[in-house]
């Protein structure tokens, strides 16, 4: 196993020549196990490594410390030494979304990687709101999209085509497959993204099927699968962590446990690229602070009533501007907090400083005059 076959590439190349200089070794992290991680090194190597002090401290937050899919620059140690992380290389893509819950930390799905695969199905777990949402975190962490309408072996031909016509109308640059790890159905198509060097993550709701497509494209059962449930036809979804499996004929797979939460971590510059139809539209508008309800002269809801645009749409694109606008101000509340936090050290540290003086100077032995 080559670098080249775990992702590696000019770019970090030339990142990691000051740290080759030192005698440490390139290698990709494949899993996190919380206080330790597993990483490859070129010859396919599998390391257990643990997290250098200075990056740790150098992150100015979570998403800053390594993650499953980084390169780093490992320090390998001999006789009962740990194996150290000493540095994380720059990120070419990062898939991440908003920590679950209140919190405002960006949480990292997986780093470098070229293609994200959102697994769904014709059934109860089509969302075209989550979608679109997906569609604008995976552009703004700079992968490409990949869409699978899973589990078709439980729907009609037609629903399963209508559900992937939808998805398809959301975003036209996505590849969007109908597939079925049951029969095998266009798991041959999936294959043929599966290439030496290239990364692929699978995210998508539990008991969508990723761990059987995974095994489907690995043609082993690597992810172990739970039991389906009679009335949904869903499985119990097994996958407990993120890891990153590289494929014998090429390709990269990482494997997600299920995604509960799609909340927003973007910009209002890219979701309004995704949204270029209604932002179009809404600066039409004959206030330029139009909520697009009850506001006079809204053109967003002249659209709606004249059919050229959905109500669903619309919706989704006014809460996912609702979300980046509190995410704003938690972050900003936040770096407020971090900032009060540091003047305050400051201070403590300075007066500190200042009593360990004035003591020095108290217990220093005066000079005596004979």
């Amino acid at each position: 196993m080559t670098l080249t076959d775990l992702g590696w590439n000019e770019r970090f190349e030339a990142e990691f020549a000051p740290f080759a200089k030192k005698g440490w070794v390139p290698a990709r992290l494949i899993r996190d196990n919380k206080i330790t991680y597993g990483a490859l090194t070129e010859g396919g190597y599998e390391y257990e490594v643990v997290m250098g002090g200075k990056v740790y401290h150098d992150a100015s937050c979570d998403a800053e410390l390594p993650a499953v899919g980084d390169w780093v620059a490992l320090e390998i140690g001999t006789g009962d030494l740990d194996h150290v992380i000493r540095a994380r290389l720059s990120r070419q893509t990062c898939f991440s979304r908003k920590a679950p819950g209140k919190s405002s930390e960006e949480q990292v799905i997986a780093a470098n990687v070229s293609l994200v695969c959102v697994v769904t199905d014709a059934g109860t777990d089509l969302n075209l709101r989550r979608m679109e949402r997906f569609f604008t975190l995976i552009e703004r962490g700079g992968a490409k999209a990949l869409v699978l309408v899973n589990k078709s072996d439980l729907h009609s031909p037609e629903q399963n085509e209508e559900a992937a016509a939808a998805i398809r109308a959301l975003s036209p640059e996505a590849d969007v497959i109908v597939t079925s790890a049951i029969d095998g159905r266009n798991v041959a198509e999936v294959r043929r993204f599966l290439e030496p060097g290239i990364s692929i993550t699978f995210v998508g709701s539990s008991g969508v099927g990723k761990s059987s497509l995974v095994n489907a494209l690995l043609g082993e059962d690597w992810q172990e699968e739970g039991e389906v449930n009679e009335v949904t036809g869903k499985g119990r979804h097994t996958t407990t962590a993120r890891e990153l499996i590289v494929l014998e004929e090429g390709g990269i797979l990482v494997d997600n446990p299920g995604i509960r939460e799609v909340q927003m971590w973007t910009d209002e510059h890219t979701l309004r690229e995704k949204f270029l139809d209604v932002a179009e539209i809404a600066s039409q508008c004959r206030f330029h602070d139009c909520r697009h309800g009850s506001d006079a002269g809204c053109a967003i809801r002249e659209a709606v009533a004249e059919g050229r645009l959905s109500r669903e749409r619309i919706d989704g694109f006014l809460k996912l501007d609702e979300e980046i606008a509190e995410l704003k101000k938690r972050l900003k509340k936040r770096s407020m907090n971090i900032e009060r936090r540091a003047k305050r050290d400051h201070r403590v540290k300075a007066r500190n400083l200042v009593d360990r003086r004035e003591l020095e100077a108290e217990l220093k032995p005066r000079p005596t005059h004979t």
